[in-house]
């Protein structure tokens, strides 16, 4: 068993930042797991953990449950900001207007080049969302299911202007939405949006996936700041 060495805080960041660098890890790529990094380091779990937050509240990472540990865009030395710096700028109509411009392109890209594996994680991925146990499972099944679509357009840029843009969605400043129902009710609009833009991907219709993902995005934001 390998032996961990005793980090303070300090030293933790610059052992996970050395690891970074050494390891070729651009914007957009994953870490290994945590266990993998523990070995790799010879740190403990808890100090690791401690690291990860640091470079995570810095930018410099950014972590998504069930999916993993990514390496974030940086600001540039031409003064564009990071994505953390831009969480803090954006606003909430902002962010809706960004996707709108994003990610039905994507959609259309998914209908384009969605391969049959990429089809059958779109299908998985919807349905978990309708079965979500309560909004918080929902909100992550969602997550995925958009990412699922960037995924499918077998488009390594355009996955990453997504997990970029997503990244900056989850740290955005989000006035609290009152929920009336422990979980998503079967009724709830987005669960028929999903399966039109699902629909339009497996029929090979890019004009159809990218009017269903618009109409989806619309409806969400309607929705969202008659809420809160």
């Amino acid at each position: 068993m390998t032996k961990l060495e005793r980090f303070d805080r300090e030293d933790a960041i610059d052992a996970l930042t050395d690891f970074i660098r050494a390891g070729g890890y651009s914007p957009g790529d994953r870490l290994p797991a945590e266990r993998e990094l523990i070995v790799s380091l010879g740190m403990t779990r808890n100090t690791l953990r401690r690291a990860l937050e640091a470079l995570e509240n810095e930018g410099a990472i950014w972590r998504h449950v069930g999916k993993g540990t990514f390496v974030a865009a940086k600001g540039g030395e031409l003064g564009a900001p990071s994505l953390s710096e831009l969480s803090q700028q954006v606003t909430p109509v902002q962010l809706m207007r960004a996707r709108l411009a994003l990610e039905p392109a994507i959609s259309r890209e998914a209908a384009i080049n969605a391969s049959e594996e990429a089809v059958g994680q779109l299908h998985r991925s919807k349905e978990r969302a309708v079965e979500a146990l309560n909004w918080d499972d929902y909100e992550a099944q969602d997550d995925l299911f958009h990412r699922a679509i960037a995924e499918a357009t077998g488009n390594v840029l355009l996955l990453s202007l997504f997990d970029q843009l997503n990244q900056v969605r989850r740290a955005v400043a989000w006035n609290t939405v009152i929920r009336h129902s422990e979980r998503p009710p079967r009724s709830h609009t987005s669960f028929a949006e999903h399966d039109e833009i699902v629909a339009a991907i497996v029929a090979r219709d890019p004009v159809a996936a990218q009017a269903a993902m618009r109409t989806h995005l619309s409806s969400v934001s309607a929705r969202l700041f008659e809420e809160t």
